[in-house]
């Protein structure tokens, strides 16, 4: 997984017997009542009122010199995954500390009414190539934990989700390989302060029973500004989702809280070529932001590269839905027999509930090449409650592949840049080209009469705007040219199809970059 841009400079990286008093000490007893979210949150509201400690480091110098190669060539044995004895439906394997990843998580197993603390042992790792000396491995932890379940093959179990660093984790459903990324929580995100990083200290994972097609996964969030209660139940499938509880305790004012935060890569696609020459078209695991506002507005922004940070957010009250999509599913956008960027999921949340005023935030950082995560996504609360009171949220993640969140009319299906002016003569002009697809252009005739509604702020100077029909794909395309007053400043643009004052398509809403 590539690490995110704006972790580069950060190290990433309970209940247990409430009744005795312990919080993160050895498990003091091997049963207790029955184990639910109501303890994590428990939990969570005592560490708040407690002054933030920082976590102390455990990592030797030879793990700590680790480079991503060597990390990489450290793998959990498969014969030792938790629960592969007892041929349960789902079964777990663990990170190694090493390399970034310093800081262990405590993870334990709920069956019924024990609770059992899952231990680190190096005899359970293959280190391939590395030579390092067992003593330095003594006191480790784990630095992360997978799932398996089958999902492609009845015959054996794929890996569904990975949680490692801070509070990140993902998941794949059926044929997709692994791209987007979740966390737990987005604190001062693209702030000149600095971002921090809340990371998820224990883990409780539920037993599951012989026939059961999900998986209950409790979580204890601690930063230095707040702490946080999580409940995840897996459901592995076609499109695999995660039902997402969370309660959250602040310790200290923040500027920016970034509820159900997304993080992706964007490096150059159709509307951004490669500044140097690659035989790939594509390198991008997501390529846009889908917006479905509580007024059932669908905002669609492709993503960029910017050669600064580019910070943008579309204000929305009770959201029905927003995420980061790869729409682009063609083996030829991209033509990596490596990575197979048209296999990587689109990640959509929904909320539950309603989650007032707000806005989702999008942040999209310069990056040198596709090994950083440069694209954010979030949605931010209007008001934040008192310190040390609880801030509850729900939500599902969807990870998807074949029935990606669209619009039930039309959708943007490419957005291609290049200079505007006539065939064989560009001028100076911008010039950007728009497909729309969708139920309701099929329907239409090739003489139907189709307008483009365009708006741009004060500095784009619309030149032309026109719509033809794409009898290639059944859709239209919306053609643009302009230009910028100040090329050092972005342009706004936003656009819709429509049929005299019907909207036909969801809003395109689009940021060029200064140039």
């Amino acid at each position: 997984m590539a690490l995110p841009a704006s972790m580069a400079s950060v190290n990433l990286a309970r209940k247990a017997v409430l009744a005795a008093g312990l919080l993160f000490g050895v498990m003091a007893a091997q049963t207790a009542a029955a184990f639910d979210f109501n303890d994590v949150a428990k939990a969570a509201q005592s560490l708040s009122a407690k002054s933030y400690k920082k976590p102390a480091e455990n990592l030797p110098k030879d793990l700590k010199a680790l480079n991503y190669d060597q990390y990489s060539d450290i793998t959990y044995r498969p014969e030792k995954n938790v629960w592969r004895a007892e041929k349960l439906p789902f079964e777990l394997s663990f990170a190694h500390e090493g390399a970034s990843y310093n800081l262990p998580v405590k993870i334990s197993e709920i069956a019924g009414n024990s609770i059992r603390e899952l231990k680190f042992s190096p005899d359970a790792f293959d280190y391939g190539n590395n030579k390092i000396d067992p003593e330095q491995l003594r006191n480790l932890g784990f630095a992360g934990v997978s799932v398996q379940y089958p999902i492609n093959s009845n015959k054996t179990k794929d890996d569904i989700f990975s949680l490692l660093g801070a509070s990140y984790f993902r998941a794949l459903g059926k044929g997709q390989t692994y791209g987007i990324t979740a966390r737990g929580l987005a604190v001062d995100t693209a702030m000149q302060s600095g971002e921090e990083f809340p990371r998820f200290v224990e883990l409780w994972i539920v037993r599951p029973g012989a026939a059961d097609k999900e998986l209950t996964i409790y979580a204890l969030l601690d930063s230095s500004s707040l702490t946080g209660a999580y409940r995840f139940v897996l459901r592995p499938g076609v499109e695999t989702t995660i039902d997402v509880k969370a309660q959250l305790y602040l310790r200290n004012n923040v500027t920016k809280l970034g509820i159900a935060p997304l993080t992706s890569m964007y490096f150059f696609g159709e509307n951004q070529r490669s500044d140097a020459e690659d035989v790939r078209p594509e390198v991008h695991d997501s390529d846009g932001l889908m917006v479905h506002s509580g007024s059932g507005e669908w905002i669609w922004r492709p993503l960029v590269d910017p050669r600064r940070l580019l910070v943008t957010s579309f204000g929305v009250r009770d959201p029905n839905g927003f995420g980061l999509m790869q729409r682009d599913r063609r083996f030829s956008s991209y033509e990596d027999l490596g990575a197979h960027y048209e296999a990587r999921p689109s990640l959509w949340v929904t909320p539950k509930g309603k989650w007032g005023d707000g806005r989702v935030e999008l942040v999209q950082i310069p990056t040198p090449n596709e090994d950083n995560d440069n694209i954010v996504a979030y949605w931010m609360p209007a008001k934040l409650p008192p310190l040390g009171k609880p801030f509850a949220i729900e939500y599902r993640l969807s990870w998807q592949k074949e029935n990606d969140a669209k619009p039930a009319l039309a959708w943007v299906s490419q957005t291609r840049r290049g200079n505007g002016g006539p065939s064989g003569k560009p001028d100076d002009s911008i010039q950007l080209s728009v497909d729309f697809e969708g139920l309701a252009l099929k329907k239409l005739s090739n003489d139907s009469k189709l307008s483009a509604a365009i708006d741009t702020d004060d500095n784009g100077r619309l030149l032309e705007t026109r719509v033809v029909r794409n009898d290639v794909t059944n859709g239209w395309r919306m053609v643009i040219r302009l230009r910028r007053n100040d090329e050092n400043k972005p342009v706004e643009l936003r656009g819709i199809l429509r049929t005299g004052n019907t909207a036909l398509s969801e809003t395109w809403s689009y940021i060029l970059p200064p140039n």
